[in-house]
């Protein structure tokens, strides 16, 4: 029997690749999108015509239980939030129920409609906030530290309630910074390889950045995706904390970035200190060793591929008009 999953949030990044990963295991797809978001779904590109789309209102709590009683998904995947974690703070209450709204709407539906549906929850690392100890695992304690983050950790807590009460097949991934060519260009990620690879083509002169010293446990979104995947295909639902277990400075992104176009980041990069945040002293970085001992997960991109990866995407996409250079006053960190 072919197996439906719903995915909210299928038009973002992990979408997209989720959706990518699931059609290859033969899946029935569908994305539960809001009427609003509509326009996105060009951002699936080849796969727009792959996937089902279920147009709902994410807060709509009957709408929802409408759609899961009708699709009947052997299993669910909770996306939906805001990609860009800064814009919380303009819009918290917002944040608070796209996120937390939304898990505990499809957390509902799935017991009002009475489904041993598999739901997976699509927590964040910034639920550790402030760690007073690295690497962090399952067990480090939560000390969020901007709305998002506190909005993750309370659908987080609904979803273990729900599980522990209801019985629900219901976990999540605590996934670290996961990036891909299909990272807006606000993520200092996508900011980084843009520059480079426009700087290469003499479309831009100069590259600015803050901290340079600030790290990040960053991975590649393909590999953070079948974490998930494999989370629903054990006996267990339990909570995984998902990274490479690696730390690498900003500026070692921008080094090896710049390496893959042949140049000397140093004669392009300008440091504007109106770019530095306040709250680098902390280092966020996983701790994957039970998701590799209980899911047999491990990252499979490297550090420097994805940057070739991305790099070599933006390469091909100036070359071709797709997209706007990288200008100087992108975000920093």
């Amino acid at each position: 029997m072919t197996k439906t999953a719903l995915i909210t949030g299928i038009t973002g990044q992990d979408g997209y690749y989720l959706s990518h990963l699931l059609l290859k295991q033969g899946y029935r797809v569908v994305g539960l999108v809001s009427p609003h978001r509509q326009p996105n779904l060009a951002k699936l590109g080849n796969l727009a015509t792959q996937v089902e789309i279920y147009t709902v209102d994410l807060r709509d709590s009957k709408a929802l239980l409408t759609a899961v009683e009708q699709l009947r998904p052997q299993e669910i995947y909770n996306l939906a939030a805001p990609s860009f974690v800064p814009d919380s703070w303009k819009d918290p209450l917002g944040t608070l129920d796209l996120i937390t709204g939304t898990a505990t709407r499809l957390l509902e539906a799935v017991r009002q409609a009475g489904l041993s549906t598999r739901f997976y929850q699509a927590s964040s690392s910034e639920m550790f906030g402030d760690v007073s100890c690295s690497p962090q695992d399952e067990e480090t304690p939560f000390r969020p530290k901007n709305p998002y983050a506190a909005a993750k950790l309370h659908a987080h807590w609904t979803m273990v309630h729900h599980r522990q009460r209801y019985g629900l097949f219901a976990c999540s991934g605590i996934l670290y910074n996961h990036e891909s060519p299909l990272r807006p260009p606000q993520f200092v990620t996508r900011k980084v390889s843009l520059a480079a690879a426009s700087i290469k083509l003499g479309l831009t002169q100069t590259l600015e950045m803050g901290n340079l010293d600030a790290k990040r446990d960053w991975g590649f979104a393909g590999d953070y995706v079948e974490a998930m995947w494999r989370m629903l295909q054990v006996d267990e639902p339990e909570e995984y904390a998902i990274g490479t277990g690696k730390l690498h400075s900003v500026r070692e992104l921008v080094s090896t970035a710049f390496e893959c176009v042949g140049l000397d980041w140093q004669k392009y990069v300008v440091i504007n200190t109106n770019l530095l945040r306040a709250d680098e002293h902390f280092h966020l970085v996983a701790n994957p060793s039970k998701a590799k001992k209980n899911l047999g997960w491990e990252p499979q991109v490297s550090f420097e591929e994805l940057l070739e990866k991305m790099v070599k995407t933006d390469m091909e996409r100036l070359q071709n008009g797709l997209v706007i250079p990288a200008s100087a006053s992108s975000v920093g960190v």
